[in-house]
């Protein structure tokens, strides 16, 4: 197994180790190691069975089943498909997925520990592979936020909602409605805007221009004008980590420590195809 760091304040690459086969304890609390410092670790050249990726997840935690159910895996409820094509006139995958800022399932009560996805098709024009994925360091946005900004935050919540970002997408034409029941199962939520780790301890910023619609206990127009600043902080360009994706690739994210977006700059005929489980959080 060979690691290498990016120049980023997060994200590493691992190459030379066989995820279709069960790791041993060791090698495991490496990678865990490794996971917790960098926040987001790619694995190359990783052909895995859906059987083999969710195998290689649950050894993180128990598994989310997504509230988009009509995206997920015929058989195997714990993935979630990630793709642009279409069969028999309907998206197979979340088409749209993730073209914003955001953390996956913020919007819950215990946000998820990270999620696992893994490239089964790959858009490529003229031998460049398109769908780039950037990734931000929430928790190097806390270390270099502003003392006194950080000292009004301290103390506070902000809310997180799914449903208006969903909706949006619904009506940009990219999403199947959900239903009232499956809206219910996906009530706002509050959370610290500065969260430790729950694992590490670790500080971050914990709010996202996906799902985070305001923060409380203070005036409507301080919020307003606070919570832009901070997205702008978590995402300026010397802390980002971009994952140039290869066939092959399982990327893991902590959905704590990072934020990601991605970059839509392919469409059909060129496909792209991926495989995304999300591990459960720790209760809060």
């Amino acid at each position: 197994m060979h690691i290498a760091h990016s120049a980023a304040p997060l994200g590493a690459e691992v190459t030379g180790l066989d995820l279709a086969h069960p790791i041993d304890d060791a090698t495991f609390r490496q990678i865990e190691d490794l996971f917790h410092d960098r926040g987001v670790v790619a694995f190359r050249n990783q052909q895995l069975t859906p059987e083999q990726h969710i195998a290689f997840s649950r050894r993180l935690g128990n598994l989310e089943i997504h509230v988009a159910t009509q995206y997920l895996m015929p058989g195997h409820p714990e993935i979630l498909v990630v793709s642009n094509i279409v069969e028999d006139g309907r998206n197979i995958g979340l088409a749209d997925a993730g073209q914003y800022w955001h953390s996956d399932l913020s919007y819950i009560a215990n946000p998820s520990r990270c999620s696992l996805l893994y490239a089964r098709e790959v858009p490529v024009r003229d031998g460049v592979v398109l769908g780039e994925t950037l990734f931000a360091s929430a928790a190097h946005a806390y270390d270099t936020l502003d003392p006194a900004l950080t000292q009004r935050l301290e103390g506070l919540t902000a809310i997180h909602r799914y449903g208006d970002r969903y909706q949006k997408q619904q009506a940009a034409g990219g999403r199947g409605a959900l239903s009232e029941e499956q809206l219910r199962k996906v009530p706002e939520v509050r959370h610290p805007v500065l969260r430790a780790h729950p694992i590490t301890g670790r500080k971050v910023i914990f709010v996202n221009e996906g799902f985070t619609a305001a923060i409380e206990g203070i005036p409507a127009e301080e919020s307003a004008a606070i919570l832009p600043q901070l997205f702008a902080h978590i995402v300026r360009p010397e802390a980002l980590y971009t994952h140039r994706w290869q066939q092959g690739d399982l990327v893991m994210w902590d959905n704590c420590l990072t934020q990601h977006r991605a970059i839509r700059n392919y469409q059909l005929p060129l496909r792209r195809l991926m495989h995304r489980t999300t591990v459960a959080g720790l209760p809060q």
